[in-house]
């Protein structure tokens, strides 16, 4: 499966490790735009000093680690698109260009199912995918979770329960399939 991933959901770190996890394993090949990428680098630089090189240190590891994911497109294959936001349309350009599967993103309102029919890709949230995912290969999702967590408690310096770094993830449903 082709997934191409908007930068809302690259962003979060917790989200983004647990899918490239997963993505590491085999469950899905990630694809992404420069544009997607220098979106995710630009809404890092507004939350504060530093936090656009460390984007940026992360998105050059995700290059290195997927040399084939990067798409691009020609400028008439976005000009031909149209979406509620006109700011979107490199996005579905992009999962066009790539034959993505799905189009990964938490803004699901932003991508209409009507503008996706006859493209060939169908927009998915995270937590869902994720979540389908687990039901499928639970010892892989799981794995990958439990890694995620572990990490997340030796860089914070805090204990981190499952369900709830999920949730803080906004990824509620896969937390809570994780513990159940």
């Amino acid at each position: 499966m082709r997934v191409l991933i908007d930068a809302c959901v690259l962003y979060p770190t917790v989200m983004r490790e647990v899918l490239m996890g997963v993505a590491r394993r085999g469950l899905f090949t990630p694809l992404w735009s420069a544009r997607i990428l220098e979106e995710w680098a630009r809404a890092a630089a507004r939350i504060g000093d530093g936090q656009e090189d460390v984007a940026r240190g992360e998105i050059a590891l995700l290059r290195a680690g997927w040399l084939d994911a990067e798409i691009s497109y020609p400028d008439e294959l976005e000009a031909s698109l149209h979406l509620p936001d006109p700011n979107d349309t490199h996005v579905l350009a992009a999962a066009i260009a790539g034959k993505a599967d799905v189009l990964l993103t938490m803004n699901l309102k932003d991508f209409p199912t009507r503008s996706l029919t006859g493209h060939g890709v169908i927009r998915r949230d995270p937590d869902g995918l994720l979540r389908e995912m687990l039901i499928e290969n639970p010892d892989v999702v799981g794995d990958v979770a439990e890694k995620v967590r572990q990490t997340a408690e030796r860089l914070s310096g805090q204990n981190w329960d499952m369900r709830k770094l999920m949730k803080k993830a906004r990824l509620p449903r896969l937390g809570k399939a994780l513990v159940a």
